[in-house]
This record gives structure tokens, C-alpha cells and sequence, in this order.
């Protein structure tokens, strides 16, 4: 069907396009099909953004809920955690307005070493004067005086020595017979087969053990059961030798071993209480001796730091230094 120049001119016109008014029909009917190609374009474009614009909102809204920062749930999560925050920061508040309040309350000063001690130490240790060094006789009586236990307590003698143990020179060992003994009963074993018989079993029923040097090498397997007692026999200790029924009576009337520590000091009980004042004297002057005689030659100056006797569980009394002088 033909359509006329003026039918092509009103759509022209209606499209908003411009053309001369003195072209053909044919040009007209060209130039509207031009136009009506390039709206169909435009059209298309338009749909297309606005589905990509659509698509792109429900990716955000998508991601926005993946995160949970704009979802319902995750703004009353957020809600209440800053209502937590506030509430803490309002118990904050009340605590420091309450401690404002209420008066502060005097510090009690830290009780002394002598406070913290039992009633009965107390009443033994002011029977000592402070700072005061005492002579082996006065001191002897004072520790048998400040036994305030209920069993026969043991007298200990304590020297700190200005030696260092690590040097081989200065590593102070040796065995003193005490004059009036140990108070303490000792049980002394003779290593032999029988003996062997109860170490296999773990048995240990003695408190010294003599041994000859010809047996020594079958205790080396027991070294680890009787080595952290204190129980190896020792040549230095006067444990091992041929002569055992020496040693055995030795060690029955009151041969101890004495030894300084990592710190050079030594540790030593010299009786027991029950003992008289002149036995004690006596046990203290012949540790005190021997310990004199042990003085290595590489040690200048004073050899004795400090010495204190003591009960079990009694107050230290401190000693005169130069007993050792």
C-alpha cells in the first residue's frame, strides 16, 4: 500500500525529525526508516540498562545480607551489643562513685618474720638478745632453754664458711667422731649376699652401710637406691675399709659426715637437747676443731662468715666468728 508524502511527513514530524520538505516521497520513506531503526536501538539499549540496573541493586541487597551489616538481624545483634557496652560503662561508673563514698580504710603494715610465728617461738625468742653473739658455753645453755617442742629436739649447728665449692680445694668433706655421740639410735648393715637380697627387693632398713673395698663393685648396681640416701659407702666417709668392726663401732658410738652445700654451709646435729650442757660443749668444740683444721690454703681473710646453734623448730642463737679463729 503506497503512503503518501504527506502521511510520511506527519510521522517524520511526530518523531521530532527534521527534513525538507521539498524531498521525495522516496527520501521521506528513507529517512523515517532511518529513524525508526535507530528508536528501536535506543529502546533496546534502555531495556538493557535498566535490567542491569536491577540485577546490580539485588547483587548489593544480596551481598548486604551475606554480611548481615543491613539486615534486620544483624542490626538488633548490633543493638544489643552497644547495649551491653552502655551498661558496662554504667556499672563502671557506679563502682567509682561507690568507692568515692566509702572511706578509705588505713593499710595494716606487713607483720615482721618473728610476728608470723607460733605464741611459744615468740616466748623462746625473747629469751635471745638481738644482734647479740654468743659464746659456745652461753649459747648451749640458751638452746636448751629455748626448746619449746615436746620431744627430745635435736641440737644443729649451722657454719657458713668463706669458701666456694665449686673449687675443688674448697669443697669441704670429712667424718668426726662426736665425743658424746648423736643421741640417736643407729642401725648399721655390713654389705654382704643377704644384704644384696633385700636392695634387689628395694628394702632399706639402715641408716649406715660398711662395706669392704673388695665388695664395692657389686653395690655399683644399687648406686641409684642407695646414692639420694646418703647411703653409698665412701672411703672419705670411713664407710669402706677392711677394717669393718672399727668402723661399725664407730659408727654406733657417733660418727657423722659433714659436708658444706652449693652455698658453703654446713649443717651439722651436735646432740640433743637432753644431753648435758657439758656433753653438747664438748660435740660443738670438736666439730669446731675439725672443721679448723680443714681450712683450705687458698682461703685468705676470715674462714667463718657466720655461725648460729638451734633446736628443731627453736630460735637460731648466734655464735661468736672468731670461735674458728
Amino acid at each position: 500500500m503506497a503512503v503518501s508524502k504527506k502521511e510520511l511527513s506527519e510521522q517524520l514530524t511526530a518523531l521530532g525529525v527534521e527534513f525538507n520538505a521539498k524531498s521525495t516521497v522516496k527520501e521521506l520513506t528513507e529517512l523515517l526508516a532511518a529513524n525508526q531503526q535507530t528508536d528501536e536501538v535506543v529502546e533496546e539499549v534502555a531495556v538493557a540498562a535498566a535490567v542491569n540496573d536491577e540485577i546490580t541493586e539485588e547483587s548489593k541487597q544480596e551481598a548486604t545480607a551475606k554480611a548481615g551489616k543491613r539486615s534486620a538481624k544483624g542490626q538488633e545483634v548490633a543493638a544489643e551489643k552497644q547495649a551491653k557496652v552502655e551498661a558496662q560503662h554504667h556499672r563502671e561508673d557506679e563502682v567509682e562513685a561507690s568507692a568515692e563514698a566509702k572511706p578509705k580504710q588505713a593499710v595494716k603494715p606487713a607483720r615482721s618474720r618473728l610476728e608470723r610465728r607460733g605464741k611459744q617461738f615468740r616466748k623462746s625468742a625473747e629469751q635471745i638478745e638481738a644482734n647479740k653473739q654468743y659464746d659456745v658455753k652461753t649459747a648451749v645453755e640458751l638452746a636448751q632453754k629455748t626448746s619449746h617442742v615436746k620431744f627430745d629436739a635435736t641440737v644443729e649447728l649451722h657454719l657458713r664458711l668463706s669458701v666456694d665449692p665449686r673449687q675443688a680445694d674448697q669443697n669441704i668433706r670429712d667424718t668426726i667422731l662426736l665425743p658424746a655421740g648423736t643421741g640417736k639410735k643407729v642401725t648399721v648393715a655390713v654389705a654382704d649376699d643377704a644384704l644384696l637380697a633385700k636392695l634387689e627387693k628395694g628394702t632399706v632398713d639402715f641408716d649406715v652401710l660398711i662395706a669392704t673395698p673388695q665388695f664395692m663393685p657389686k653395690l655399683g648396681k644399687y648406686a641409684r637406691l642407695l646414692g639420694p640416701r646418703g647411703l653409698m659407702p665412701n672411703p672419705k666417709s670411713g664407710t669402706v675399709t677392711n677394717d669393718v668392726d672399727r668402723a661399725v663401732a664407730e659408727a654406733k658410738a657417733g660418727r657423722v659426715e659433714y659436708r658444706v652445700d652449693s652455698t658453703g654451709i654446713i649443717h651439722l646435729g651436735v646432740g640433743k637437747v637432753s644431753f648435758t650442757p657439758a656433753q653438747l660443749q664438748e660435740n660443738v668444740d670438736a666439730v669446731l676443731a675439725n672443721v679448723r683444721s680443714n681450712k683450705p690454703n687458698s682461703v685468705k681473710g676470715n674462714y667463718l662468715r657466720s655461725a648460729y646453734l638451734t633446736t628443731t623448730m627453736g630460735p637460731a642463737i648466734a655464735l661468736d666468728p672468731s670461735i674458728l679463729s
